[in-house]
């Protein structure tokens, strides 16, 4: 599909995927360390780009399904799902990350003798927010695929994961610890060559800017190849074009 589609993926890929990362990149300014800049007109540019990436994915995930559209009716029909698809997330990550950020101050308050109880819960969180994360890893292609409200996605998403759990986490360890060795060394990569021929490699200078078209389309290419395979998956758990989602027949 990649091999057939791929002008089109990457039409989406360039448009929703690059250019806001790009415009991100160059937009914010320089902040402390390990810390966020301060607010300023990067905050809104960073909301912008989030809501295209989020179209983007589930055009992506239009795309890798049957029957196929052209590039502008997918990006249409991921704006048009973009609602749903926002809102089932928001129900599971917001109390996961409310609670989490109020047991972390509380761990965070005294390093040297945290309580035992908080540090624990944030444990238990921690791994309560991985299940969560792959019994509704799916939401994103059924939001694509099904005109369904978002808690309709959340409950369509945890009857398909069903008895598949170990299966889509090790699908998506492989994948995020692959993508991550590929993103270090490109990087790493991209910005020595890049000191080779640029006195400056700084985020504000044309050798920075290389690095970070670089990096972005890397990241953009690993996105969509993640977008598919989900809608792949979806395809073969939801049992719906099941021919499609198989091998290809020889024709003999």
């Amino acid at each position: 599909m990649l091999v057939r589609d791929g002008r089109l993926f990457l039409a989406v890929a360039l448009a929703l995927f690059v250019l806001p990362g790009l415009i991100l990149n160059v937009s914010m300014p320089d902040g402390p360390p390990r810390a966020f800049p301060a607010a300023g007109i990067w905050v809104a540019v960073a909301v912008a780009a989030l809501i295209v990436s989020l179209i983007g994915q589930l055009a992506v995930i239009r795309l890798a399904m049957e029957p196929h559209v052209a590039v502008g009716e997918a990006i249409v029909h991921g704006l048009r799902r973009l609602v749903p698809y926002v809102l089932c997330v928001l129900v599971w990550v917001v109390p996961i990350l409310l609670v989490g950020s109020v047991l972390y101050n509380l761990v965070g308050a005294d390093e040297a003798h945290p309580p035992v109880a908080a540090a624990l819960a944030l444990i238990v969180l921690s791994i309560g927010g991985v299940y969560l994360g792959v019994r509704l890893m799916l939401s994103s292609a059924i939001a694509s695929a099904e005109p369904l409200g978002p808690l309709a996605i959340l409950r369509r998403s945890w009857g398909l994961s069903h008895g598949n759990w170990w299966r889509l986490f090790v699908f998506l360890l492989l994948f995020f610890v692959g993508a991550l060795c590929l993103i270090l060394a490109v990087d790493s990569v991209a910005g020595l060559l890049v000191r080779l021929f640029a006195a400056d490699a700084g985020p504000r200078s044309v050798g920075g800017l290389v690095v970070s078209i670089i990096s972005q389309l890397v990241s953009a290419l690993l996105s969509v190849l993640l977008f598919v395979m989900l809608a792949r998956i979806y395809v073969q758990l939801s049992g719906a074009d099941a021919a499609a989602a198989t091998v290809p027949r020889s024709g003999t």
